[in-house]
């Protein structure tokens, strides 16, 4: 499988110009074709392909005067902004055909010179290598100090230098790395993900939130209000900026880094793990807006998901639909909603169950389900329990036998009859 690692790397000052230089033509090469093929849909013309489009805004581009510094940098970091936007077009056209699952995606924009976060990608193609001590040979722009916080597993196929809105610069590689299965585990947890207690696992364990965003809203609030005080345009602006960057970065990093060490600890410790589809697009557009972002279920879950994978674990995702908190985990019953101030409930059959906690049981025993049912069958077991009556509806030429039914059980004893 294919993964990412990312390390920080310190350029000097002749390298951060020379990365820089190369920041800006990988921009440039990507409005350049945007831009192409804008005007032949403009005009009426067959859309462009890509070796055209490659001939145009790279070949002949740096041959004119006003593109020849092109030629600066290497040219496999203009093939591959090339590459991006051809993906982003990719993108967009199966999302339109429908070829592509989620919502609808935007046709590609034009990269702004003014975005704090610029990217470029070397490929095997530019000769990039780690050297005998430790630096980063990048072509046309030197040796650069890297801080190993582990070794590489194989050898990379691309590096992406990436410099971020705080003004730190990290060398991202990607690696052909094997699976590395853990011993067998003996446990499988359901998780119920919330904002008062992150997750609540099957066994009843629950992991608090820590709310990285709202410990650090005072400080953001002080650096925002700085920031709207300088005069647009103004060096003490650009300074603001930086400092406000690098306060949400440090949130950012924290809430990373603690949810890396829970989903280490919970793949290692579980042999299936299951969650609960969230649609956290649609929960994002909500008056809990701030806390479900603060919170991190989607980084979170894509992290469980790759562990497992790396690791030989089981992990499934449940249907977003299903009713795990009005379910009751002992008899079956669903019991109806319930609003979200009602965090613990009695079911009809005695058990009183916590929301969350049983909520996660649910999530365990839906995720058994479809992961040990390969044929599609129904394993799990049926309620034991009738529907309410105002539920399942009785026809009225019905109502008359129904009657005489409950007269016939009062006379013989009170006998339930079904």
């Amino acid at each position: 499988m294919l993964l990412r690692f990312r390390y920080r790397i310190y350029p000097t000052p002749v390298q951060q110009q020379a990365l820089a230089r190369a920041f800006g033509c990988a921009r440039v090469v990507f409005n350049d074709g945007l831009r192409a093929r804008q005007e032949a849909r403009e005009q009426g013309l067959p859309y462009v392909s890509d070796g055209d489009l490659s001939k145009r805004v790279i070949t002949e581009a740096k041959r004119t005067p006003e593109r020849m510094w092109l030629g600066e940098v290497s040219t496999v970091v203009l093939q591959q902004a090339l590459a991006d936007l051809n993906a982003a077009y990719r993108t967009f056209f199966g999302s339109q055909l429908g070829r592509r699952k989620g919502r609808k995606m935007a046709p590609p924009r034009f990269r702004s010179r003014k975005d704090n976060r610029q990217a470029i990608r070397f490929t095997a193609n530019a000769r990039f290598r780690v050297l005998d001590n430790g630096r980063l040979r990048l072509p046309k722009i030197g040796d650069v100090e890297v801080r190993w916080s582990r070794p590489l597993p194989a050898k990379p196929s691309s590096v992406t230098v990436i410099r971020d809105a705080s003004g730190r610069y990290y060398a991202s590689f990607v690696v052909q790395a094997g699976s590395q299965p853990l011993p067998p585990a003996d446990t499988e947890v359901g998780i119920d993900l919330g904002l008062t207690h992150f997750a609540v696992l099957s066994d009843g364990t629950k992991v608090s939130s820590p709310r990285f965003l709202r410990r650090a809203g005072r400080k953001l609030r002080r650096l925002q209000q700085a920031l709207c005080r300088k005069q647009p345009g103004s060096s003490n602006r650009k300074k603001a900026v930086v400092k406000v960057a690098r306060a949400h970065a440090r949130v950012a990093d924290a809430r990373r880094d603690w949810q890396h060490k829970l989903s280490t600890r919970l793949i290692r410790d579980s042999q299936a793990v299951y969650v609960e589809d969230l649609c956290v697009t649609g929960l994002a557009r909500t008056r809990m807006a701030k806390s479900v972002h603060d919170a991190g279920w989607s980084q979170f879950v894509h992290m469980l998901e790759y562990k497992a994978a790396r690791h030989g674990r089981a992990f499934a995702k449940i249907n977003r639909f299903t009713p795990t908190s009005q379910t009751c985990s002992r008899c079956g019953r669903i019991d109806g909603q319930k609003p979200l101030n009602v965090r613990a409930w009695r079911c009809p059959c005695g058990a009183v169950h916590d929301r969350d906690v049983n909520a996660a049981i649910n999530i365990l025993a839906a995720g058994r389900a479809e992961r040990l049912n390969a044929c599609g069958a129904q394993v799990r077991p049926a309620p034991r329990v009738l529907a309410p009556r105002r539920e399942a509806g009785i026809h009225p030429s019905a109502s008359a036998v129904a009657r005489s039914a409950e007269g016939i059980a009062a006379s013989s004893g009170g006998e339930n009859v079904k």
